[in-house]
């Protein structure tokens, strides 16, 4: 595994430097996985042709909804649908035709060249919870989530080896203006973190903040010729493309900034009780938006999206973690390959009220899915708890830690010659042990996975040390991460550039908390 070490670690020789080396800070950021481990496909040819006609018969008879967008009924119409008030019916094969111009893959730059990333192929990105506006840690429970929660979210991400993204709205501070919050976490992301970021989405002129800041922190010209935002564009299943998302797309769009078309499934409520109907839902809006997105810049990276879930029919409430919810996640991946486009699933979902034994079934559950199902940006990776109500600090460190396993299992097995081990066996024969032997000395440190969190000392020791359960575990290891930050190095003068530009904007509106 590829790693970066940022932090400066005294060497020499001495029991002091190697005790120095052992307790020095070391902020490590994995690079993103590239599988070497083949795709769950779940569906063979026949299921996969008759999805996507399907799909096509629903946007050519049934049509989607543009809604508060007049000028995206124009383009449709100029482009060859049929448009009747805000439905838009699409003809066999035009949605398609407009799709083939998407990019397969794309760069996602970061700040720090280091931590860019590669969307599409064989490779996974991992991005933490999103969109939550409450939060929860051990001391203070559930509460509506503040700016300083954000930071230390941001923190945590920067902090955490397993993760390759910064993410976006790691969770609602909800103390700062509706119409200004924006800028504090993008101001957030692009300062105290130097992994990528997504942009903001809730209004097209915050969109368009986003592409501004970018600027200035990487400069126009880059930002012009180069993906530095992926963003999340969900669509209002069922099969309705509202005005704001649509004018975030816009944006994002004619700037070559990315973002991901999701429909937002909960399945009985927002799509069919079937799998089959499910994904043919999904494959018709992902076509549509996809395509629209092509309207507005041949070319402009996109990323096909499913968050899906299903229904508990006695509440009313989305559940996580379920065979329902993995068919539908594997047989999207089989339909955004065909469409060579890049694809967005899975997460660290559950419905748990707390990171207990629930939390850890679902999102086991969930995360490994994703790995299985192709996924190339996996959103909601770490911290997502309460069915996406809340971020958890304590959940956070948890997933994020477990990340860890999705790396090593995507490595597949090594077939080389240290992999055969035949040197190995050959030297302990019958009877004896592999502790000792040459083989174990020279491969120990890397051959397998190290939690950085979990406890499998023997019990008189775990009892000694107070017999922490998994979240005072998770509870120590928040504060020593969140003690351990080191911000990362940034020009002062880009620094100044961004604070300028939030202090202007929001000087320049009076504070909406609607």
């Amino acid at each position: 595994m590829s790693e970066v070490a940022e932090g400066r670690r005294a060497r020499g020789g001495g029991g002091a430097a190697r005790r120095a080396e052992r307790t020095a800070v070391r902020i490590e950021c994995a690079k993103f996985i590239e599988r070497n481990i083949p795709n769950l496909e779940i569906l063979n040819d026949e299921a996969l042709e008759i999805i996507e006609a399907n799909a096509e018969t629903i946007l050519e008879e049934v049509g989607v909804n543009f809604v508060e967008n007049p000028e995206a009924l124009k383009r449709w119409k100029d482009a060859g649908a049929d448009v009747t008030g805000e439905r838009v019916r699409i003809p066999k094969g035009l949605a398609r035709q407009l799709c083939k111009t998407a990019p397969s893959s794309y760069v996602q730059h970061a700040r720090n060249p280091e931590r860019n990333v590669t969307v599409g192929g064989k490779g996974l990105v991992l991005a933490p919870v999103y969109g939550p506006p409450f939060v929860r840690d051990a001391d203070g429970g559930r509460r509506y989530a503040t700016l300083d929660d954000f930071q230390k979210f941001v923190k945590l991400g920067y902090m955490s080896k397993w993760l390759h993204h910064s993410g976006g709205t790691v969770c609602e501070p909800t103390d700062v203006p509706v119409n200004k919050r924006h800028l504090d976490m993008l101001l957030a992301h692009m300062t105290l973190s130097d992994k990528p970021y997504m942009g903001s989405v809730t209004e097209p002129v915050r969109a368009e903040d986003s592409v501004e800041m970018s600027k200035i922190l990487f400069g126009s010209d880059f930002v012009d010729q180069n993906t530095v935002m992926t963003s999340l564009i969900n669509i209002n299943s069922p099969m309705t493309f509202d005005g704001i998302m649509m004018g975030a797309l816009e944006v994002y769009a004619k700037a070559n900034q990315a973002a991901i078309i999701s429909p937002f499934i909960v399945g009985g409520a927002m799509a069919p009780v079937t799998v089959a109907g499910t994904l043919t839902q999904v494959m018709a809006e992902v076509l549509a938006g996809v395509a629209y997105s092509q309207l507005i810049r041949q070319g402009a990276p996109v990323i096909f999206g499913a968050f899906v879930t299903s229904i508990d029919m006695n509440s009313g409430a989305p559940t996580f973690g379920t065979p329902e919810a993995a068919h539908i996640t594997y047989g999207a991946g089989q339909l955004a390959r065909r469409m060579g486009l890049p694809y967005r699933s899975a997460g660290s979902f559950c419905g748990s009220k707390l990171p207990d034994a629930q939390a850890a079934y679902e999102t086991s559950n969930s995360l490994n899915m994703g790995l299985l199902a192709g996924v190339n940006f996996m959103l909601h990776s770490c911290g997502w708890l309460e069915g996406g109500l809340v971020s958890s600090f304590e959940k956070f460190v948890m997933d994020a830690d477990q990340l860890g396993v999705l790396h090593h299992i995507a490595k597949g097995i090594d077939m080389s010659e240290t992999g055969q081990a035949m040197d190995a066996i050959r030297e302990v024969g019958p009877g004896g042990h592999y502790l000792g032997c040459a083989h174990t000395q020279a491969n120990f440190k890397q051959a397998f996975w190290r939690t950085e969190l979990l406890d499998y000392k023997p019990f008189e020791t775990w009892d000694e040390e107070g017999a922490r359960d998994t979240v005072a575990l998770a509870k120590a290891r928040v504060t020593k991460l969140l003690n351990d930050y080191q911000k990362p190095a940034i020009d002062p003068a880009i620094e100044e550039a961004l604070n300028e530009y939030v202090a202007k904007k929001k000087a320049s509106m009076p504070d909406a908390f609607m």
